[in-house]
């Protein structure tokens, strides 16, 4: 188990600006156009740098790859650089191609890493709001809108202490996603180059 979850956790990050409290009209006007883009958005493509942070490091360790979605709730993050690795989250099952070595794993039966697939749908799509599992926290600054997730579960809090989104201004989509670990290490993704309903046919999502 201790694997699969580092696995999800390469899969959910933020430069660090004054931040200023939302407005409780602000949360709202924002709440309602996060959710209008989401319920617009069909399909996603876009690349990334992930950086993970470890205390013990001088480093951040640094890989970069292009993320898909397709709506529902498929996701394949597609690691190029430094070395050539795939998973993707598909029904309940974790697909896995390391470098032409496949596996799958079945995670249906696992409400922590249901909980956690779904989790990485939701931050990609920006339609997390509803989600009763959280404390959330609004903030801005003046690149972006932060909402900080806080886990009232006690079983996931055990591997996700909090995550934060950073959402454009003017698209009001997600450009950055940090998870926070309890120990304080965390996964930070930067979006860029985000496309988004174009086509992406089934079989990218197969192993």
């Amino acid at each position: 188990m201790p694997k699969l979850i580092l696995i999800l956790f390469l899969c959910l990050g933020t430069a660090s600006f004054a931040q200023n409290a939302m407005t409780a009209q602000e949360i709202t006007n924002f709440k309602q156009r996060v959710k209008a883009v989401a319920q617009k958005t069909k399909t996603i493509g876009s690349d990334f740098d992930q950086y993970k942070h470890m205390e013990f490091l001088s480093n951040d360790i640094k890989t970069s790859g292009k993320m898909l979605f397709k709506s529902p709730n498929l996701v394949k993050w597609s690691y190029t650089s430094p070395f050539q690795y795939s998973v993707i989250f598909k029904e309940d099952k974790l697909l896995i191609n390391d470098e032409g070595k496949k596996s799958d794993v079945n995670i249906g039966s696992n409400q922590l890493f249901k909980k956690l697939n779904q989790l990485i749908v939701k931050s990609i799509s920006g339609d997390m709001f509803d989600a009763a599992e959280f404390t959330m926290n609004f903030s801005k600054n003046a690149e972006t809108y932060i909402v900080t997730f806080d886990s009232k579960d006690e079983e996931l809090k055990k591997y996700i202490k909090q995550f934060v989104l950073h959402f454009d201004t003017q698209k009001h989509t997600v450009v950055e996603v940090r998870m926070i670990e309890p120990s304080d290490d965390y996964t930070q993704i930067v979006f860029k180059n985000r496309k988004e309903n174009q086509v992406i046919k089934d079989e990218v999502f197969r192993n």
